[in-house]
C-alpha cells in the first residue's frame, strides 16, 4: 500500500469536506441548495462546468484512448468541444432565462407540467445513476491500482464523500469542489505536458513520430482506423460525445447558478476555452505516454488504457527524473481522484433535483410552494447515492465502465436533446411530442446497448446491432418521435405559450433573479 498517495487522497478529501461545512452554513433555501443562490460568476461557473466535463472518463479515458489507438482516440476529445459550442449557441442563455432548477423547468414552461416533468425526471435519474455507477467503478479501480486499497472500501469512501457534498452543501459546495478540481487538473495536465515536452526536446514532430515508432501499428497509429472501429462506429461515438454531452442534465443545470443570461454566455465561453486548452494537453499526455513510457508499461496500462496518465506521472517523477519522486505521482493520482469526486457530486445533485423539484414539488404536490423541497432533495440524494454504491459493489471492478458512459451519453442525446431543442425552437411542439420523443430515445438507447457487441450474451459476432454506441439510431428516433407525436396531437396551449417562452428566453423578462448567499 502506497502511504504517500493515500495521504494525498486523504488531504484532498479533507479540504473538500471543509468546503462543504462552509457551504452548509450558507445553504438554507431551495434556490441556495439547487442553484447556489444564482450567485456564481461567469469565470467561476466556467471553471465548474469544465470541472463537470473533465471527469475520470476524460482525463484518464481520453489519454488512455490516445495511448492505445492514436488518432482515433483523439476524436472523442475533439468532438466534445462541439458540445460546448452547441451549449453556447443553443442552451446557455435560454436555459438561464426559462428555467429555475432543472431541465424539466424549461420543458414544462409551455407543455403540460405533470407528464413532462415525470418523463424528464425519469430520463435524468437514469442518466445520473448509470453515470454514477461508471464513475464509482472507475474510482474503485483507480484507487486500488494507485494506492493498494481494496475496491470495496475505495468505492465506499468515494460514495460517502460524494453524499456529504450534496446532502450538506448543495450546489454551492459542489460548485467550489468542481472549481478546485478544475484548477488542480489544469495544473496536473500542464505539468505532465511540460514533462513530456522536456523529454522530446519541445519537438512536436518528434513526439508523434516517436509515439508511432513505439506502437505496434507504426505509422498507422497516426491515421484513422487505429481503434478498429468502422466508419459508422466512429460517427456514432462522435455523436454520443458531441450531442450527449450537450444534453447532460448535470452540465445544463449549471446555467441556473449564474445571476443572468449574459453571465450564462460568459460561463459557456470560459468553459469552452478551458476545456479546449485541457484537451490539447490530454493529446500531449496521451501521445506522450506512448512516446515516453517503456514498452513493458503496456501491461500495466491495461486494455482500457486508464492508467496511462498516472504511469506517465510515475515515470516522469522517478525513472525519467523530470520531476521529483513519488510526490508528483501522488499529486496526479489525487487529482485524478478529485475528478471523480466532483463529477459524482454534480450527478447526484441533478438526480436529487429531479426527484424533489420535479416529482415531489410539481407532480405529487402540484406546485404548492417549496415546502420541504430541500429536505426531500437531501433524502433523495442519500437514497440515489446508496443505490449507486450498492449497484457498483454488486457489479464489482470488472464491470464495463466504457459502455455505461456510452449508455448515459446516448440516453441524454436521444431522450433529452431533441425534446429540449424543439421546446425552445418549434412552435408546433406539444406535450405528446415531448413524451413520445423522450420515451423513444430512452427505450431505443437501452435496447440497442443490450443488442450491441459488447453486451449481447451470444458474443460480438452474433450481436444483432453491430455499432458500438446507439446514438446513430437513438438521436434521429428521438427527433422523429417528437415530430410525429406533435403532429398527431391537437394540443393548443403549447403553441399559445411559445411566444411567451421566446420573449422570456431571449430577453430574460420574468426570469428568477439572483439572491445573496450569506
Amino acid at each position: 500500500m502506497n502511504a504517500t498517495r493515500l495521504i494525498a487522497f486523504a488531504l484532498l478529501v479533507g479540504v473538500t469536506l471543509a468546503i462543504t461545512v462552509w457551504a452548509s452554513r450558507r445553504t438554507h433555501s431551495a434556490s441556495e441548495f439547487f442553484a447556489a443562490g444564482r450567485s456564481i460568476s461567469g469565470s467561476q461557473n466556467g471553471l465548474a462546468i469544465a470541472g463537470d466535463l473533465m471527469s475520470a472518463a476524460t482525463f484518464l479515458g481520453f489519454t488512455g484512448a490516445m495511448y492505445l489507438s492514436g488518432f482515433d482516440g483523439w476524436i472523442m476529445p475533439s468532438v466534445t468541444i462541439v458540445a460546448f459550442v452547441l451549449i453556447l449557441l443553443l442552451f446557455a442563455e435560454r436555459m438561464r432565462n426559462a428555467g429555475r432548477y432543472t431541465v424539466a423547468d424549461v420543458l414544462s414552461f409551455r407543455l403540460r407540467e405533470r407528464p413532462v416533468r415525470a418523463a424528464t425526471a425519469a430520463a435524468t435519474m437514469l442518466v445520473a445513476v448509470i453515470y454514477l455507477v461508471a464513475q464509482l467503478v472507475g474510482a474503485g479501480v483507480l484507487i486500488r491500482a494507485l494506492t493498494g486499497l481494496d475496491f470495496v472500501p475505495a468505492v465506499i469512501v468515494t460514495g460517502v464523500a460524494m453524499l456529504a457534498y450534496v446532502v450538506f452543501g448543495g450546489m454551492l459546495a459542489t460548485t467550489w469542489v468542481q472549481i478546485i478540481k478544475a484548477v488542480l487538473l489544469m495544473i496536473a495536465g500542464f505539468a505532465l505536458s511540460l514533462g513530456v515536452l522536456i523529454q522530446v526536446g519541445f519537438d512536436f514532430g518528434a513526439l508523434f513520430t516517436t509515439a508511432a515508432a513505439n506502437h505496434p501499428a507504426g505509422d498507422a497509429y497516426l491515421a484513422p482506423g487505429g481503434s478498429g472501429r468502422s466508419f459508422l462506429d466512429t460517427v456514432s461515438v462522435a455523436l454520443a460525445f458531441a450531442i450527449g454531452t450537450a444534453a447532460l442534465p448535470h452540465v445544463l443545470i449549471r446555467f441556473f447558478t449564474v445571476p443572468d443570461a449574459k453571465t450564462a454566455r460568459s460561463s459557456a465561453g470560459w468553459a469552452t476555452a478551458l476545456i479546449g486548452v485541457f484537451f490539447v494537453m490530454t493529446a500531449i499526455i496521451g501521445f506522450g505516454a506512448r512516446a515516453v513510457l517503456p514498452p513493458e508499461a503496456g501491461e500495466q496500462v491495461g486494455k482500457s488504457g486508464n492508467l496511462a496518465a498516472p504511469l506517465l506521472a510515475e515515470h516522469l517523477g522517478g525513472g525519467a527524473g523530470t520531476f521529483g519522486g513519488d510526490l508528483f505521482t501522488a499529486f496526479v493520482s489525487a487529482v485524478a481522484f478529485a475528478t471523480i469526486l466532483a463529477v459524482v457530486a454534480g450527478l447526484v445533485l441533478s438526480a436529487s433535483g429531479a426527484v424533489a423539484h420535479d416529482l415531489w414539488a410539481n407532480v405529487m404536490r402540484r406546485g404548492q410552494g417549496e415546502t420541504n423541497e430541500t429536505l426531500v432533495a437531501r433524502i433523495a440524494a442519500a437514497g440515489i447515492g446508496v443505490v449507486a454504491i450498492a449497484i457498483t459493489l454488486a457489479a464489482g471492478p470488472g464491470f464495463n465502465v466504457a459502455f455505461l458512459v456510452g449508455l448515459a451519453l446516448s440516453v441524454a442525446a436521444g431522450a433529452n436533446f431533441p425534446a429540449l431543442l424543439l421546446a425552445m425552437t418549434w412552435k408546433r411542439f406539444t406535450t405528446t411530442g415531448a413524451i413520445a420523443g423522450i420515451t423513444a430515445g430512452l427505450v431505443t438507447s437501452v435496447v440497442l446497448i443490450v443488442l450491441s457487441p459488447a453486451v449481447w450474451p451470444g458474443g460480438p459476432e452474433s450481436a444483432p446491432y453491430q455499432i458500438e454506441y446507439p446514438t446513430l439510431v437513438a438521436l434521429p428516433v428521438g427527433f422523429l418521435a417528437c415530430w410525429i407525436g406533435s403532429l398527431l396531437s391537437s394540443e393548443q396551449g403549447a403553441q399559445h405559450s411559445f411566444e411567451e417562452l421566446q420573449v422570456r428566453s431571449q430577453t430574460g423578462l420574468g426570469s428568477e433573479e439572483a439572491a445573496a448567499v450569506h
